[in-house]
């Protein structure tokens, strides 16, 4: 017996092409499953409860999903509702179901499992030495959670199970780690946790894993006792040894352990073998339980307001001399503001020379013959932020710095005004990892559509 997964898409709202998806279809998937968001685009979406994904986009590949899911009887899972999975997230993309089950007269049950989590109850957990620091992340403190917006648990597998147990045709779940949603079913019906665990996290990115790789193209799973198979659905695309291997890797500080709610994934007696032409089986990936089950919580909090400014240099004499030119810039907007009362920063990156990598770059010599710089000004209020960078863009934009030939300015701006007020900064806040006692306790909320 074997059991078939569809993943159309990397993240719910990136798209895929519909010949891909519909030969994923044709294959008669027992269950089609999608990650619906990341925390890889920050803290703001989720301090401020908005999605980072067009709803544009996502309607479109839901209208897909869930009319060839309703019709066919195949169940839907949607995990970490419009993208980071906190209330606000998951009522957006239930109104976009609602509004596609309507335009397409749909009926169907639906389970919403929310991961949302009470501050009073991570402080609880707080006082009862059940919150765990990550790596490098502060040690986690009352004040902190009550400053923190919006704070949700990656849940496992456990409480879509659940959904799935209640005849639920459409699972809707807050913030999820990213593998359960493709793994709850096959280990529901009894297959390996370690396969399914390994799967699903291959799965959650679609056709990245494949060659070329893409985070807008269906892929399909097929889990077995012993193994499961991971398959190309566009001709375009294949998978390989090596790129399903490397995927492997993905997000990953270890290459051969992955940490998860209630344990971890063993690779080290995963092996990868080729089925031409687009095929690749896995074996031996295992699941190991840990003694106490963790979900790891995270959580935003807001900083100030944020107002960029970016501007071209093409100046060669102003080029090699840019970090030089730059920390006096910083010295003469402090003096200007010094008695203005305005606390706050102003940050350059600086592209070209290490706006990447910063203070990291390996590459000390810039050879680049035109730079970008990006200013950043941050202060409590965006007047503030706004003056910031207004001062900072001026004082650069006709600094005379040592060489300077032309008395015209210094920055060639692409946009027009040249500031842009980007609103709210926030920072992740918690990122710590809580013990509880029942890896089911997210309820689902079922409703009938």
């Amino acid at each position: 017996m074997a059991l078939k997964v569809l993943s159309p898409t990397a993240i719910l709202g990136y798209g895929f092409p519909e010949e891909s998806f519909m030969n994923g279809i044709k294959m008669s998937p027992d269950v089609i499953s999608v990650d619906a968001g990341s925390s890889d685009p920050g803290p703001y979406y989720l301090g401020v409860g908005k999605a980072f994904t067009d709803r544009t986009g996502v309607k479109r590949d839901l209208r897909y999903m869930l009319k060839e899911g309703v019709k066919r009887k195949i169940p839907v899972i949607i995990g970490t509702a419009g993208g980071s999975g906190a209330k606000p997230h998951l009522k957006w993309c239930e109104e976009i179901i609602r509004e596609i089950a309507r335009e397409e007269k749909l009926s169907f049950k639906m389970g919403i499992i929310p991961s949302d989590v009470e501050k009073k109850e991570v402080i609880s957990a707080l006082k009862k030495g059940k919150i765990k620091s990550l790596q490098y992340v502060p040690h986690l403190t009352e004040k902190t959670i009550e400053e923190s917006l919006n704070i949700v648990a990656q849940i496992g597998y456990e409480p879509i199970i659940k959904a799935l147990e209640k005849k639920c045709d459409v699972v809707l779940c807050g913030r999820a780690y990213d593998p359960a949603v493709f793994s709850a079913l096959p280990i529901m019906k009894g297959y390996s946790p370690g396969l399914a665990t390994h799967m699903g996290k291959i799965l959650e990115c679609a056709a990245i894993a494949a060659t070329p790789g893409s985070g807008a193209d269906a892929v399909l799973g097929t889990i077995y006792e012993d193994r499961f198979v991971l398959e190309t659905l566009s001709n375009k695309r294949k998978f390989t040894k090596e790129s399903t291997a490397a995927h492997s890797l993905y997000e990953k500080s270890d290459p051969y352990f992955l940490h998860g709610p209630g344990g971890i994934l063993n690779l080290t007696g995963t092996s990868f073998k080729e089925i031409p032409p687009n095929k690749v089986e896995v074996r031996g990936s295992k699941f190991e339980r840990g003694e106490k089950y963790f979900v790891k919580l995270e959580a935003a909090r807001k900083v100030g307001y944020r107002t960029v400014s970016i501007a071209g240099v093409r100046d060669p004499i102003l080029i090699k001399s840019i970090n030089k030119t730059i920390e006096e810039v910083q010295k003469r907007v402090e003096d200007i503001l010094k008695n203005e009362n305005i606390k706050g920063k102003a940050l350059f990156h600086l592209y070209g020379v290490n706006g990447v990598m910063g203070a990291d770059e390996p590459v000390k010599n810039t050879t680049s013959h035109e730079i970008c710089v990006v200013i950043e000004a941050v202060s409590d209020t965006q007047e503030k932020a706004n003056t910031i960078c207004s001062i900072t863009r001026s004082t650069l934009l006709h600094y005379g710095y040592p060489g300077r030939i032309s008395t015209a300015g210094n920055l060639a701006f692409p946009f027009s005004p040249s500031d842009i007020k980007a609103g709210e900064v926030f920072e992740f806040s918690i990122y710590h990892l809580m013990e509880i006692e029942d890896p089911a306790m997210f309820e689902t909320r079922v409703v009938n559509i």
